[in-house]
């Protein structure tokens, strides 16, 4: 099935919804996982991002999405001004990444002393698909309110944080978990119907076996 917005594309500023709206959203979705504004970015660009992305607006895109700015602010067009202004710290390059969409970039932020690695795709028509977060793989799109949140990988962890939404009426859409090892590290996404309250998240930050919870907005 076709939709819409695949024909006319998002409501954005150009030229591109691949190379514009998509990239604004990977810098979006970035932003929400860093917490803030970046304090500093490292943009890499790949294949078609890193050929064309400059006359296309991708590096202004990517950056305007690091600000909190969406698809359709004008202000897209002054970011890389604008994040100067901000105090961030922006560095662009060129990287050749494997087994991912042309329009792919992989962006490294720092904020507070902690740092964050996405790689994300843009597939056009402004839809994006974020394949790999702190070096462990995912599939996000960013279409449903999402918890990412981080725990050890130990037997338990899944049904705590399942059973705590359950509790509290949450629907889950999708659940995705990957881990660095058996035993070290693992990193679940909850894709939602609605956004959590925010006491709810709370209560998922207090699990003994949660290391950090984070909330993703729509941004699709």
């Amino acid at each position: 099935m076709v939709s819409l917005l695949d024909i006319i594309g998002p409501v954005m500023v150009g030229p591109s919804s691949s190379h514009t709206a998509g990239a604004c959203r990977i810098g979006l979705l970035t932003r929400a996982l860093c917490g803030d504004t970046p304090e500093r970015a490292l943009i890499e660009l790949h294949g078609s991002f890193a050929k064309t992305g400059e006359g296309h607006g991708t590096d202004r895109a990517l950056v305007g999405g690091l600000l909190g700015f969406e698809p359709d602010d004008g202000r897209l067009r002054d970011a890389l001004a604008l994040a100067e202004i901000a105090g961030m710290v922006v560095t662009f390059a060129t990287v050749k990444l494997r087994d991912v969409h042309p329009n792919t970039a992989r962006l490294t932020v720092e904020r507070d002393g902690q740092k964050v690695v996405v790689v994300g795709s843009s597939l056009g028509g402004g839809r994006i698909a974020v394949c790999e977060i702190d070096g462990l793989p995912v599939d996000l799109s960013g279409e449903y309110p999402t918890l990412v949140i981080v725990a050890p990988d130990q037997p338990g962890t899944l049904a705590a944080i399942t059973a705590e939404l359950a509790a509290d009426g949450v629907n889950v859409a999708t659940v995705r978990v990957s881990r660095n090892r058996p035993g070290g590290v693992a990193l679940h996404l909850y894709e939602l119907d609605d956004p959590p309250e925010p006491q709810v998240v709370a209560l998922l930050a207090e699990l003994p076996a949660v290391r950090t919870v984070r909330l993703l907005e729509r941004v699709s």
